[in-house]
């Protein structure tokens, strides 16, 4: 069973369920991958997702990814990929799939940019982050291409626009 936890550092805004929102970008993503039986698996697979400010994914991004400056999301798989396909069968009671952690005044800016509310661009970054959770990467074009798709695919579900459609 997928279990989809938040916590928030700071305050985010919008009045918003931030943990439903979450859980449904979770979902989605996961359901359009190899391992979407982890939704259903006998052990509980948690992801947990932390909303926070700049300042925090500052810190997070320099010291484990050795760049200094904020970003928008940061994703801490906490299961090596080749382990994935063997998770649904798995008789630990709980796995941890990882940590997601978003940047609130980052998130805010670029959904401001891009013309859409920051509910929506979380979203999309939280769907981004699950993808990245279980293996998924955007390292070269093919398979930036192919996340990119997977991501469309599960926004359209929660009914939100496709974000690369202006990059055309």
């Amino acid at each position: 069973m997928l279990s989809v936890e938040t916590h928030e550092a700071q305050p985010w805004p919008d009045a918003l369920d931030w943990e439903a929102r979450a859980g449904e970008a979770a979902a989605a993503a996961l359901a359009l991958t190899p391992f979407a039986s982890l939704a259903d698996a006998a052990p509980l697979v948690e992801i947990a997702i932390r909303l926070t400010d700049d300042d925090e994914v500052h810190n997070l991004n320099r010291d484990f990814r050795g760049k200094d400056k904020p970003t928008n999301v940061l994703s801490f798989p906490q299961v090596q990929p080749d382990l994935l396909e063997g998770l649904s069968n798995s008789d630990d009671g709980e796995i941890l799939l990882g940590d997601i952690v978003l940047a609130r005044e980052t998130c805010a800016r670029e959904a401001d940019e891009k013309g859409v509310s920051l509910a929506d661009h979380a979203t999309h970054l939280i769907v981004h982050g699950t993808l990245h959770l279980v293996g998924y990467d955007h390292m070269d074009d093919a398979s930036a291409a192919a996340m990119e798709a997977l991501e469309v695919k599960a926004l359209a579900s929660l009914g939100i626009a496709n974000p690369y459609a202006d990059q055309d």
